[in-house]
């Protein structure tokens, strides 16, 4: 039997903001979500740009010969790492035989929870799961990536159930998740998780605009402004304040 193979967008060796500890990051391709300011717009769909297909066993092969350099472990982000969940059980489960860390960071976008065997097969795998809230608001979260969050909620209260580690990571953008309303509702909604081990706040830079002008795709935050490191704290306390009432 042939091994499945994953469709690859890229490899970075060495990624130090992709988990804990200088890290193997492998970037998948294909994501169903549109956000506004999506960075990796070239990873959206499966059949377009320079993408290769490579066998777990191909990857961790890479990955032995930088493991000098890359202690923390294996991180597998996006594009959307659940649409290709069978092919990241598969290099997880590999990775997990040879007792190398594992990330995850995904949206939980894809989360069904008539179909749990599908994730628990991968998580069991997976060292930490690093967990992109994108918005609090359901209707809010539709306009900036085009999909509801109620499935994504609901992978987050199920890694709680579980008592898998999660890093939850939130972009805060001016005008549209930096709002005390909805910071303070991200606190309220966290403080109910009991699994959580780090709150990554990311700015929202506009960095990724050259990269959708030679794509053809109208970067729609154009005018929008990045956030400081002053805000960003700002943000953080708002919602590390709602997390403790």
């Amino acid at each position: 039997m042939s091994e499945l193979k994953g469709k690859i967008h890229s490899i970075e060796t060495c990624g130090t903001v992709d988990g804990p500890g200088i890290r193997f990051v492998i970037f998948t391709q294909g994501c169903p979500m549109r956000c506004l300011y999506c960075h990796n717009p070239d990873t959206w769909v499966i059949g377009k740009n320079n993408v290769e297909e490579m066998s777990a066993s191909q990857i961790l092969e890479k990955y032995e010969g930088v493991k000098e350099f890359c202690k923390g472990g294996i991180t597998v982000t996006g594009g959307e790492p659940l649409v290709q969940a069978d092919f990241v059980a598969e290099l997880f489960r590999l990775a997990h035989e040879r007792n190398i860390h594992t990330a995850l960071d995904t949206s939980g976008i894809l989360f069904n929870s008539e179909n749990k065997y599908k994730f628990d097969n991968l998580l069991k795998y997976t060292s930490l799961v690093m967990l992109d809230i994108k918005h609090i608001d359901d209707e809010e979260h539709k306009k900036l990536t085009g999909h509801s969050n109620k499935n994504i909620l609901e992978f987050a209260r199920y890694l709680s159930d579980i008592d898998k580690p999660v890093w939850i990571r939130h972009v805060v953008v001016p005008g549209i998740t930096y709002n005390e309303h909805y910071l303070k509702g991200m606190g309220r909604f966290l403080a109910g998780l009991k699994n959580i081990k780090a709150l990554d706040i990311l700015p929202y830079h506009n960095l990724a605009i050259s990269k959708y002008k030679e794509l053809g795709i109208e970067y729609k935050l154009k005018d929008t402004p990045q956030l400081t490191k002053e805000e960003a704290i700002f943000a953080r306390n708002i919602i590390i304040s709602a997390m403790k009432k």
